[in-house]
């Protein structure tokens, strides 16, 4: 059983956080006009020696507890009702996002922006991958690096088509009671559960209205979104005990919803303006209409 897990997003936040961290000023937020060499530099060696640390770190410490085996490939496709697919698709656009939006910072041409920054994702998440070949415990997916590439692909294309992002993916997530009963796969505490239980994970891509109907007079900052999520999975779905611990069969959820677009939000802040850009990965809570299969349901606050 293959699962997501902590060792993929989180380099994403540590990627922001190592080169917005070292700002003093706030016009250190605002992207260059120009080639700032300087500027290139200090994100070209942050996120190779993040991604080097990253490897190694996991290399180390996630693998040293699992037996090592000649690279091999699995097929999990059928697990966890695609939900660790789509957290590989989602996981590959914001690295992707966060490695363009960086070099733009840094006053690099927008054609090396998407070659080399909205790639990034891809690249280290299949770097991943190929650890994971060499795991007795996992194996080198090919259904992940599919995702991986449908993420990049997600952010290249809208980049080369509309020369922004109109249809962003998004992040929800809430506690649910499946997490106790297989603490050990879907987290013991509620940070662990964040990334590993996909029972309280939802995926959205959230859809800027203005920008489709750029003559409307519709606010620029509302989105509409389409959720998919899932519940009812203890483990793998092959596990016989899933079905008998949980008493229902994992089901599938579809969700229709509102959503705010935070970098189309008018601020004169660089700072501000830049938080806005790293929470417009978490989707806004709003009302929600759900469709499963028994029916519909409607949430009146929904995350």
């Amino acid at each position: 059983m293959k699962q997501c897990g902590n060792k993929y997003i989180l380099p994403f936040f540590l990627l922001v956080n190592v080169v917005f961290g070292q700002a003093e000023k706030p016009h250190f937020f605002k992207p260059s006009d120009t080639l700032n060499i300087p500027r290139r530099n200090l994100v070209v060696i942050s996120e190779a020696s993040l991604a080097t640390v990253s490897l190694i770190g996991l290399n180390q410490l996630w693998y040293a507890n699992y037996d090592k085996s000649k690279f091999h490939t699995i097929n999990d496709n059928n697990e966890w009702l695609q939900m660790d697919k789509v957290g590989h698709v989602f996981t590959a656009y914001q690295i992707g996002s966060a490695g363009a939006n960086l070099l733009k910072w840094s006053g690099v041409s927008k054609k090396d922006q998407l070659l080399y920054g909205a790639t990034l994702g891809f690249s280290f998440l299949t770097a991943v991958e190929v650890l994971d070949g060499f795991s007795k415990e996992w194996g080198f997916s090919w259904g992940d690096v599919f995702a991986n590439a449908t993420g990049t692909g997600l952010y290249i294309g809208q980049a080369l088509l509309w020369k922004e992002q109109r249809i962003s993916l998004k992040y929800s997530f809430h506690q649910t009671a499946y997490a106790s009963q297989n603490p050990s796969t879907l987290g013991a505490n509620f940070s662990e559960q964040i990334l590993k239980d996909y029972n309280g994970q939802t995926y959205w891509l959230s859809f800027n209205l203005h920008a489709f109907f750029k003559r409307s007079n519709l606010p620029k900052w509302l989105n509409i979104a389409v959720g998919y999520g899932a519940e009812g999975m203890l483990g793998n779905l092959k596990d016989i005990d899933n079905q008998l611990l949980t008493n229902k069969k994992p089901m599938r959820q579809f969700y229709l919803s509102f959503d705010v677009n935070l970098k189309n939000i008018k601020t004169k802040s660089p700072v501000l303006s830049s938080i806005f850009s790293v929470l417009n990965a978490i989707k806004i809570p709003f009302p929600a209409l759900e469709f499963n299969k028994k029916g519909s349901v409607f949430h009146p606050f929904y995350y």
